[in-house]
């Protein structure tokens, strides 16, 4: 089935580092396989199913960062946003929204039909920007992530058409499903922020998140994810069973129409760097640090783990620990945000021994006992 035409506007595309390929020139498009791209070009499309902008334009970080006071503003304004599709789930909002902030990526992990989905596109769609959803298959290539060169007859030259993974915010629905090789061409864009296709570095637009889904209790026909790449999502959440009383308002919003379809951007990519620049000047004292090193060293020395956290994890805990001070209107981390964050940054990335499967103990039981066991840092002034 050919795919929908394209739009071509002019804007930036990421230009390959020095030394990593060669630039050829023209700038042809494909209708039937989309934009063409070679480094250095001026090429953008839109993505006409469902009306979602793609850009493959990559923006420089912003010289300065906003305030606390915007950054409370905007984040409550999201927050509103995704209520209003995602009924009675405030925990797991606040952590989507501060992976966000603190340039993670995050894991929906749970049963069918509880709303994994919804919440990665409400979220997305909070956010005017571009966003590209990637529903994984077995039969999904690692090129349709990455993109491909393909070679132009009119130019004699080949060409970057590039993947879905060219986009601010990327959805990928039940990741799972997906083949060990295509879901490992995520990997170098999670962790680098860029993609390598036919020895050529892309940068990647910023901000970047990639929010993915997965059904654990279903094994037929899916693929566990390697260890390596759990290790890159920053954060893993489990929505849940809805309460009666939010079924029931559920059952009244959601019964006649789709939320999603009213749903209206209320920030943009620009602002959202503004605020990621404004989490990033909370301070971090060396007492929390040392706590933070502490908790996730832990795991690696307790007989309940067969494999504990890494230090990408101990990154990942003051990164997140610092969006969830500046979402409290505070300047400092406090060892509060590193126990309230403990769970869904360590429990994905842990891997529980015999003994702790046969007594019932899962890894977010495993890590909760160990923030209970790891003593507090005590007050002193750096």
């Amino acid at each position: 089935m050919p795919l929908p035409d394209v739009e071509r506007r002019t804007r930036d595309f990421p230009r390959p580092y020095a030394g990593r390929g060669t630039e050829t020139p023209g700038n042809e498009t494909s209708a039937a396989l989309g934009p063409t791209l070679t480094p250095g070009e001026n090429v953008s499309a839109v993505n006409q199913w469902g009306g979602l902008r793609v850009s493959t334009t990559a923006t420089s970080p912003l010289a300065g960062g906003g305030d606390f006071d915007e950054l409370s503003e905007v984040a409550g304004r999201v927050r509103r946003a995704i209520e209003q599709v995602i009924e009675g789930k405030p925990d797991v909002v606040e952590v989507a929204i501060t992976v966000l902030l603190a340039e993670g990526h995050l894991l929906i992990e749970d049963v069918p039909g509880v709303g994994k989905t919804m919440l990665a596109k409400a979220l997305a769609k909070s956010i005017d920007c571009s966003v590209r959803r990637i529903q994984f298959t077995p039969d999904l290539l690692p090129s349709d992530i990455t993109g491909v060169s393909v070679f132009n007859q009119e130019i004699r030259d080949f060409e970057f058409k590039p993947g879905a993974v060219f986009a601010n915010i990327v959805v990928g629905d039940e990741i799972n499903r997906a083949s060990p090789k295509t879901q490992a061409a995520l990997l170098e864009s999670m962790e680098e922020r860029q993609v390598t296709v036919d020895t050529t570095t892309y940068l990647l637009e910023a901000p970047f998140m990639v929010i993915a889904t997965q059904n654990p209790i279903e094994m037929e026909g899916t693929y566990p994810l390697p260890e390596a790449q759990r290790d890159r999502f920053m954060a893993r959440v489990s929505m849940g069973y809805p309460e009666p009383a939010a079924e029931l308002r559920m059952l009244d919003g959601h019964a006649a129409d789709d939320p999603l379809a009213n749903m209206q951007a209320v920030t943009d990519g620009q602002q959202i760097l503004r605020l990621v620049k404004t989490v990033q000047s909370v301070h971090v004292s060396e007492s929390v640090k040392e706590y933070a090193v502490g908790l996730v060293g832990a795991t690696r020395r307790s007989q309940e783990l067969r494999l504990g956290a890494s230090p990408r994890a101990t990154l990942h805990l003051i990164r997140a620990a610092r969006a969830a001070a500046a979402l409290d209107s505070r300047e400092f981390v406090l060892p509060d945000d590193i126990q309230e964050l403990a769970v869904p940054v360590l429990s994905h990335r842990v891997l529980p021994a015999a003994e702790a499967h046969l007594g019932g103990r899962g890894a977010a039981d495993i890590v909760a006992g160990l923030v209970s066991s790891v003593p507090l840092p005590r007050t002193r002034r750096d």
